[in-house]
């Protein structure tokens, strides 16, 4: 099993871009499906992106594709969600999640994920 840390979540007016980074120990990483999630008050946890052991395939939920871009450097042990053209309705604590199955197809479910970090917050201002 995989720790994950996020960082780079911050506070940022609408229109505006912010890059997460998730940075993983333990063993195993290169083999893992990752991926994050996000979670708004009173709202419950959201899929929002996934990526494939070899960065080859990725998966996006409706509500941030074009937008959002989700990309792994196995060398760093590290993920990468790139959030451009941020709105109001991003705001949410961001999860780092990692999938120890790369064949999942219930990608957007929770449950399915072996792994989390303890989540950053993105704030976004009108």
């Amino acid at each position: 099993q995989v720790q994950l840390i996020e960082s780079g979540g911050g506070l940022v007016q609408a229109g505006g871009s912010l890059r997460l980074s998730c940075a993983a120990s333990g063993h195993g990483f290169s083999s893992y499906a990752l991926g994050w999630f996000r979670q708004a008050p009173g709202k419950e946890r959201e899929f929002v992106a996934r990526i494939s052991w070899s960065g080859g395939n990725t998966y996006y939920a409706d509500s941030v594709k074009g937008r959002f871009t989700i990309s792994r450097d196995n060398a760093k042990n590290t993920v990468y969600l790139q959030m451009n053209s941020l709105k109001p309705e991003d705001t949410a604590v961001y999860y780092c999640v990692a999938d120890r199955n790369n064949y999942n197809s219930n990608w957007e479910s929770p449950f399915v994920y072996d792994s989390w970090g303890q989540g950053t917050q993105v704030t976004v201002s009108p």
